[in-house]
């Protein structure tokens, strides 16, 4: 069910957590700054801090962040962000838990790890760093598998190791957390329906995290699981990491800073033309509802069935400024169909 909060932004209630999200939530990776594998280029952190602030007035009530961001340093920021609000206004804050980097090769690939004693360590050392005394959704980033993560031709991580940490064993410790108090809700993101049905023998799913947009669809088997179990979903690079702002182009693929992990990525390099095409479409269904390209792609995502709310990553103020047309431009059948 929708509701409408006091700002005006529209809230579902992440499955059945008792928490009353805003559609669009605030994804601070590009925080985590320049000198790490996955980095978005340089980011300056009181300019991450204004946009924290800027998406709590705007209605945005969870941010949506992971250990592994800039090695901490992403968790840190959203840490000092929030402890500048006064407790009635501090957002939800959820976290990733399971990669694991190297601090004497920070630009490695981190490794997908969720042995118990890593699980903890990690949690401790996110507690600290986001200056909270329990973290509202904690998150299984990746299945663990020991590999490191790692982007091949087709987009997706590596080829997989043998799995180190079985999944009931590594759910268990999150469900433990859960019970101990150091969590309020478990989650798992990128994770197949069949790693769910597994998971949710051992305890309830709360949410998972897929990745959801026009050009990435893989996912949507494990979002009917959730819509089928009444577990939350919220997903992410709905924008497929600008590709789908409408302000994307072949110029600025090739401008790309070169710590810019999208510089070498296939969907940026070898799948431009197709993607920008799928911009194009996208485009004539924004102009029947006079909306951005940005949110009619929003739109689409929450249009979902199942779908909470999706994230939306902003590195200014600036880049939100269609967030409130996104969250309440409702597409078409018509629009749909044209889309699929």
């Amino acid at each position: 069910m929708t509701t409408v909060s006091s700002t005006g932004l529209p809230r579902r209630e992440l499955g059945t957590t008792g928490m009353e999200l805003s559609t669009i939530g605030l994804g601070s990776w590009a925080f985590g700054g320049e000198g790490w594998r996955f980095s978005w280029g340089g980011q300056d952190d009181a300019r991450s801090i204004s946009v924290v602030h800027a998406a709590v007035d705007l209605g945005v009530n969870w941010i949506d962040t992971a250990a592994v961001y800039g090695l901490g340093h992403s968790e840190e920021v959203v840490g000092k962000a929030i402890a500048q609000l006064p407790q009635n206004r501090r957002p939800f804050v959820f976290t990733k838990v399971g990669l694991v980097w190297d601090p004497r090769n920070p630009t490695a690939a981190p490794r997908r790890i969720m042995r118990p004693d890593s699980v903890r360590r990690e949690l401790e050392d996110s507690l600290r760093r986001l200056g909270v005394e329990a973290i509202d959704l904690y998150q299984v980033h990746w299945p663990d598998t020991g590999a490191a993560l790692d982007w091949d031709a087709n987009g997706a991580d590596g080829a997989a190791a043998p799995q180190v940490t079985p999944l009931e064993e590594y759910w268990q410790t999150m469900a433990d957390l859960k019970k101990e108090g150091k969590v309020r809700a478990i989650g798992l993101s990128n994770h197949d329906p069949a790693q769910l049905a597994a998971a949710a023998a051992v305890a309830p799913v709360d949410a998972i995290q897929p990745p959801l947009s026009l050009i990435n669809r893989a996912a949507e088997p494990e979002i009917d699981w959730a819509a089928d179990h009444g577990t939350g979903v919220i997903a992410y690079q709905p924008l497929h990491s600008g590709l789908l702002s409408g302000t994307f182009t072949r110029e600025r693929a090739a401008a790309l800073d070169a710590g810019d992990w999208r510089r070498t990525h296939p969907d940026f390099t070898r799948d431009l033309d197709r993607n920008l095409e799928i911009v194009e479409r996208l485009r004539t269904v924004a102009e029947r509802h006079d909306a951005t390209v940005g949110s009619a792609a929003l739109a689409w995502a929450l249009a979902r069935r199942g779908v909470t709310g999706v994230i939306a990553g902003a590195r200014g103020p600036e880049q939100m400024a269609d967030w409130a047309q996104a969250a309440r431009l409702e597409l078409t059948a018509q629009d749909l169909a044209h889309l699929a």
